[in-house]
């Protein structure tokens, strides 16, 4: 395979680190992008990337990041300004010629969502198509990482219990490592790709009970679901120093997640990578320390 030059946006983030590891074990040269340089910027240094320190809301500093790659991985956190970044992040692109964008939305991401983040996700991919860039979409449900933010684990690991408002939908939890994996053979092999939105969940899809007694398992202890109300969970988000816009996202999508916005099951990552995503047993497995829960 030609050795290519990728950009990778929120390269110290969740799918970004696993993406450009891929990228650098494949052979290519990868471009990470971050906001501040610290210990995760110097690991992904160290791997062989080259690091540069930048903001997705700087149309000079996409326009430096986007020089020389063949394409390039965009993701926002969920923040405001994601549609205006979108727009300095299109015309850098096309300024560059960049193959292909693999551009990370959400499965909530729709025109009448009520949540401000999956509008601006939805309005950012809009752009993004009438830029001309060529472009993919992806659109996952819930992260298996979900488990493992301190708003979710802390009532898991101090009170044994997942406190979310969630009711009785369903989801296929999908990790960040397996969409990195997607991401990254759609990046150096876009044919057949580019026009597309995919939609990527995991291989099973569960209730928040079913997911507790997985996690009860794994790790040997015994986790319920005690679903919260709306108002107590609104409540709980303000004790994490998150941003309203945050939080207003987060009350959203739980209703969203009621009403199976959230629900479904693909084989896109197994067919396109040749490996199918974990399980919630194999990556509570891979994380039981987060849990409180020791090493087998």
């Amino acid at each position: 395979m030609q050795q290519r030059k990728f950009l990778i946006t929120g390269a110290t983030g969740k799918t970004g680190v696993h993406t450009v590891n891929n990228l650098l074990a494949a052979g290519h040269a990868v471009r990470a992008m971050v906001r501040t340089e610290d210990e995760r910027s110097a690991a992904l240094r160290a791997a062989g990337a080259e690091v540069i320190v930048g903001d997705l809301l700087k149309h000079d500093d996409l326009i430096r990041a986007a020089s020389g790659v063949s394409g390039a991985y965009l993701c926002y956190p969920v923040r405001p300004g994601f549609i205006q970044g979108t727009a300095y992040f299109a015309d850098a692109a096309r300024r560059a010629g960049l193959e292909v964008v693999v551009e990370m939305s959400q499965i909530s991401a729709r025109e009448d969502s009520k949540s401000n983040a999956a509008r601006d996700h939805w309005i950012a991919e809009r752009v993004l198509d009438w830029s001309g860039v060529p472009t993919v979409h992806i659109r996952p449900t819930f992260f298996s990482e979900w488990l493992v933010f301190p708003w979710v684990r802390d009532t898991i690991v101090k009170e044994g219990k997942i406190a979310l408002p969630y009711g009785n939908g369903r989801h296929a939890p999908i990790a960040a490592e397996d969409q990195a994996r997607f991401i990254a053979a759609v990046l150096t092999q876009p044919s057949g790709h580019i026009g597309k939105t995919y939609e990527l969940c995991g291989p099973v899809q569960l209730d928040y009970h079913e997911i507790a007694d997985r996690i009860s398992q794994v790790i040997d202890r015994k986790i319920t679901y005690s679903p919260d109300t709306l108002d107590g969970y609104r409540e709980h988000l303000r004790n994490y120093d998150l941003p309203e816009f945050t939080i207003q996202h987060f009350i959203e999508v739980a209703i969203d997640y009621r009403n199976g916005v959230f629900e479904g099951v693909d084989d896109v990552i197994e067919r396109i990578t040749g490996k199918a995503p974990q399980t919630v047993e194999e990556f509570v497995r891979a994380n039981r320390r987060v849990f409180g829960a020791g090493i087998d």
